[in-house]
């Protein structure tokens, strides 16, 4: 009897110790995600459009690297999706979208190609 009266309790005290592991985990996911994305850019060999210029790829990853350095000192780029939406999609400035021109390829919006590489990247199973 008074053991099945514990089974409640221990599972509350197993939960709570849980927690930090659990809320741990998204957020160091999310950062892998996103240093994932910000490399790939770094690597792709494409152009970035921002506010009617062409830059090359690292300019691009440096750019989008201050732009989630300053989301994640806020919090607001809680997840690899809240990062494009935030920081890869538009200019802050301008409201411009950005887009992405790799090699042989037609410019695309820079939102779309994130998205397309986060899926690649997660159905790698990383």
């Amino acid at each position: 009897m008074i053991a099945s009266a514990l089974r409640p309790a221990a599972f509350a005290i197993a939960a709570a110790l849980a927690l930090p592991a659990i809320a741990q985990t998204q957020p160091d996911r999310a950062a892998q995600e996103i240093t994932w994305l910000l490399d790939t850019v770094g690597n792709s060999q494409c152009q970035f459009n921002r506010n009617g210029s062409w830059y090359d790829a690292a300019k691009a990853r440096a750019h989008l690297q201050e732009k989630y350095d300053y989301l994640k000192n806020r919090k607001l780029a809680p997840t690899a999706e809240a990062f494009i939406e935030r920081a890869g999609t538009s200019s802050s400035m301008s409201g411009k979208a950005y887009q992405l021109r790799c090699p042989g390829a037609a410019p695309v919006d820079s939102a779309s190609w994130l998205k397309e590489q986060l899926a690649r990247y997660r159905k790698q199973g990383r």
